[in-house]
């Protein structure tokens, strides 16, 4: 398969980037460099996309770094770290699933994207590689350091059908948030980032956002013109509270291209990552939120 497929093919050609993608999209391969590895190996913290029972979600991993590690030219190694009621549990049991990933290092603003197949290991998982490739750091937040809090624990998780008033509140309050999306072919997670208020919450089961200028390749929203389903996970920073949200997106075109996401079903997990990170100092590329 080719990094683009009809959909984002169709979203390419409506903006007009058809020629640009083309270029972008050679950076798009399955090896694994060197360089690559090695921001692998710091990470404390793994986001993966995929689909179960229906559903597509995104989950934080986390683990102390060397948790992911390349282990072969097109293959990496997650050592467990998903909370204990990860909606994606079965999909890391199950081989063959397709799954996105994506490893984001708020110290030095870099993120890299790992897209394959998946197979279970007696600790964890192995994926092969499909896609890998790095983004800009655009809209990508700063946060200088992070510790690990020993003593944090998971709470119980809460299950809702919409947000509640402080769900609302979490999500209007927020700079970063991982979307994953799928395609009869694969899957995909990516990252948005923006000053606070980017993400609105239009109702208690619907949020949207304005689709920031990117890379051309279009890979999220051509999924979501395949395939309307869509995970969502925002992260408190400070307190490690996890936030994820399923349901289905489509993309609105017009002066500025919007993004809306209706919300099926919200799980947030108090506590859920042991990881404390320093303020944020904004991307200098954010847009006005008002704007």
């Amino acid at each position: 398969m080719g990094v683009f497929h009809a959909g984002s093919r169709a979203v390419q050609d409506r903006v007009g980037v058809r020629e640009q993608a083309d270029h972008v999209g050679r950076s798009v391969g399955r090896g694994i460099r060197e360089i690559a590895a090695a921001f692998l190996e710091l990470q404390p913290l793994l986001v993966v996309g995929a689909a179960e029972e229906g559903r597509v979600w995104a989950s934080p991993l986390t683990g102390a770094p060397g948790f992911v590690r390349a282990t072969g030219p097109d293959r990496v190694s997650v050592t467990g770290g998903w909370l204990p009621a990860d909606p994606l549990a079965t999909a890391y049991a199950t081989p063959g699933t397709p799954v996105g990933t994506i490893a984001l290092d708020p110290r030095t603003r870099r993120r890299m994207r790992l897209n394959g197949r998946l197979t279970p290991t007696a600790r964890g998982f192995t994926i092969e590689a499909d896609q890998v490739f790095a983004n800009c750091p655009k809209y990508l937040q700063k946060r200088e350091s992070y510790e690990t809090v020993a003593d944090r624990r998971p709470g119980e998780p809460e299950r809702t059908a919409e947000l509640t008033s402080e769900q609302a509140e979490f999500v209007t309050a927020a700079d970063t948030f991982f979307l994953a999306t799928v395609h009869e072919g694969g899957a995909d997670a990516s990252h948005r980032g923006g000053n606070p208020g980017f993400v609105r919450v239009d109702s208690p089961g619907e949020l949207s956002w304005r689709d920031y200028p990117g890379n051309s390749m279009f890979l999220t929203l051509g999924n979501l013109a395949a395939d309307p389903r869509a995970g969502l996970l925002f992260l408190d920073w400070t307190t490690g509270t996890a936030l994820q949200l399923t349901g289905e997106a489509h993309t609105e075109y017009g002066e500025d291209r919007r993004v809306r996401f209706r919300v099926r079903e919200v799980i947030e997990t108090p506590s859920a990552l042991p990881l404390r990170w320093s303020a944020p100092e904004y991307s200098p590329a954010n847009p006005d939120p008002a704007g």
